[in-house]
């Protein structure tokens, strides 16, 4: 790397990567994948993290010199809004508070369109994992869709990790460095040396 370009990279900022995405494929063909994309909060918006499940598509090959990896139905994703509400639910689900999201009924949110519940629930049988499922059905009842994606422990202490520290930022936003002008409080302070100094 040359002098300048290691100058460009030493004054280029942190680049905020606002996106996790998991990926479950499996043999049948009934795996999914999630994305979670943080919104911070700005202006008088709120916060929030966008959640979209994508179901298996295809089961892919692995196998031999040319592997096919399995592709998922992002055409037919479920996105939803998680708000504060919302990611406060959750968290008490991650964090053993509670079993399920809702006290056992789900969340809900309702459009003009669609209503989609949100389902989040403590599974111990047949082993432990957290079940994440979105369903979604047209107000005029005429379809629905469904996407489900099991969570392993680590997944889900990752995830609850995760949000709990994103909640500063869904509530207030990023914080901004605000250049100042501190030449006022080191002239003052000058002068308060110099006086004691000539008392």
């Amino acid at each position: 790397m040359n002098e300048a370009n290691q100058q460009r990279t030493a004054q280029t900022p942190g680049q905020f990567r606002p996106s996790l995405a998991l990926y479950h494929a499996n043999g049948k063909g009934t795996g999914a994948a999630i994305k979670m994309t943080l919104h911070p909060a700005h202006d008088d918006i709120d916060g929030c993290i966008m959640l979209t499940m994508a179901n298996q598509l295809t089961v892919g090959d692995r196998r031999g010199p040319n592997p096919v990896f399995p592709t998922f139905a992002w055409d037919g994703r479920l996105t939803v809004k998680l708000d504060f509400s919302d990611l406060t639910e959750m968290l008490t689900v991650f964090r053993g508070e509670s079993e399920s999201a809702g006290g056992g009924k789900g969340l809900f949110h309702t459009t003009a369109q669609f209503t989609t519940s949100i389902n989040l629930r403590h599974v111990v049988e047949p082993g432990p994992c957290y079940s994440l499922e979105l369903f979604r059905t047209s107000r005029d009842g005429r379809s629905e869709s469904r996407a489900r994606f099991i969570l392993s422990p680590n997944e889900a202490l990752g995830i609850s990790l995760a949000v709990e520290q994103s909640m500063g930022v869904i509530c207030f936003g990023i914080p901004m460095l605000v250049p100042h002008d501190t030449s006022k409080y080191r002239r003052e302070a000058r002068e308060v040396r110099n006086g004691a100094a000539a008392a």
